[in-house]
């Protein structure tokens, strides 16, 4: 009798264990938005859409996709600290039911302290997350000639470290997959028409695996 009270309450301590670990694993903002949600994408000319056609940029395109409004907030040649600086204003008039934080690109273009770019995107991250639950950094690659020359393009590492310390769904490897491709790029930088469209679909299956949709 007292080895199956043992037994009993090993295996509830075990099931109890289990439980919280679970807890542990769930991703915050795993909740599934409904069509019609509003999405906030800010970032820099890889969000506005440069290189493809007016309004056929990624977050037009991933409107399509899920149903949700999409506000595409992209601004050519913006920086980290810019995007940082519109932010406020932007929770401010408007309240979202998501972020997509895409930027970085021209900080590593510029030469930009890295460590200041990375704490520019805590930042974001934070404010975001300070104003809604469902919040997602979409990791922009290295500059490299070479890698992109060969395919082989690859995520600044700073993006994963940022996403993990913050607490926010990352979104590797899409930006760097595209302009690894010349047949989707419009110049080294940038996508084409094709290649927007190319985004918009990873995001669509991504955000989807993370129970967005």
């Amino acid at each position: 009798m007292h080895r199956r009270r043992l037994l009993h309450r090993t295996l509830g301590l075990t099931c109890a264990l289990a439980l919280l670990a679970a807890c542990g694993k769930k991703k915050a903002g795993s909740a599934r938005l409904p069509a019609g949600a509003a999405v906030l994408a800010l970032g820099d000319s890889l969000t506005a859409g440069y290189g493809g056609a007016p309004g056929q940029g990624w977050p037009e395109q991933l409107a399509a996709l899920t149903g949700w409004q999409v506000v595409n907030e992209g601004v050519n040649g913006d920086t980290s600290a810019g995007a940082l600086e519109r932010l406020g204003p932007l929770l401010q008039a408007q309240t979202f039911d998501a972020i997509l934080i895409g930027i970085g690109g021209n900080d590593m273009l510029r030469g930009l302290d890295a460590p200041q770019t990375a704490r520019n995107l805590r930042a974001l991250a934070d404010a975001a997350r300070a104003h809604c639950s469902h919040v997602a950094l979409l990791a922009t690659p290295a500059p490299d000639a070479l890698r992109a020359a060969a395919g082989r393009l690859g995520d600044a590492p700073f993006y994963e470290t940022v996403a993990k310390d913050a607490q926010v769904l990352l979104l590797p490897g899409i930006y760097a997959k595209v302009l690894s491709d010349r047949a989707l790029r419009a110049d080294p930088i940038h996508a084409n028409a094709a290649g927007y469209r190319r985004v918009a679909e990873e995001l669509a299956e991504a955000l989807q695996d993370a129970g967005w949709r």
